[in-house]
This record gives structure tokens, sequence and C-alpha cells, in this order.
């Protein structure tokens, strides 16, 4: 099994940022199974694995699904940070306009928690 998150992203898709490890558990390389454990994975794990394979926000081979994904994840486990919502509107905004509305939300929700 793959000791972290990252590591199955990175096996499961790929890393443009570093090398890919060599790995023998290509029985784990399953969409599916990258999923279950994103479904699972606490704050710190998701942002690790975000900020690995993303760190520009919008570049690295995490598809576009998966992000949407753990950014979702991420809002739902850290309601009260305004600094993530804004981060997870700026990721969702380059996609095209069906999620302008949900962006847009979560600017007005991160504005409403910290005006700046």
């Amino acid at each position: 099994m793959h000791r972290t998150l990252t590591d199955l992203a990175r096996c499961l898709h790929g890393d443009e940022h570093g090398s890919t490890p060599a790995c023998e558990l290509d029985w784990e390389h399953q969409e599916f199974l990258f999923i279950e454990r994103l479904t699972f994975a606490g704050a710190e794990e998701i942002l690790t694995m975000l900020r690995t394979l993303s760190p520009q926000l919008t570049d690295g081979r995490l598809p576009v699904r998966a992000r949407n994904l753990a950014y979702r994840l991420l809002v739902l486990q850290r309601l009260d940070d305004p600094a993530l919502m804004r981060e997870a509107a700026d990721s969702l905004s380059p996609h095209g306009p069906d999620w302008d509305d949900i962006a847009e939300d979560l600017k007005r929700r991160a504005d409403a928690l910290d005006p700046r």
C-alpha cells in the first residue's frame, strides 16, 4: 500500500514537479482506490497532496475532478478557514463557467468570515 495520499496520487497521475517513484503496486493504481482514500483523508494529508503535486494551484497532472473533490473535502473539514475557501475558489475559476457560481459563493463566504 502507498504510504501517503500524495504517493498514491503521484503513482496514479504522475508528477511533473518531481520524480515519479518506481512502484510495484500496479493493482493499487485505480482511480476508485484513489478517490476512496481521498474521501477519508484528513485535511493536512489533502493539503500536502495538493501543494506537492500542484504547487501553483492549476498546474500539475492531478485531474481537475480530483482537485475539485479535494478542495470540496477540505472546505467541509475547515468551514471557518477563509484563506482555504479563497484558494478553493481560485482553483475553480480557470476551468470554465460551470463552476463560477460556486467560486463566487466561496469568495462571499470567505469575505463574511474575514473581510481582509
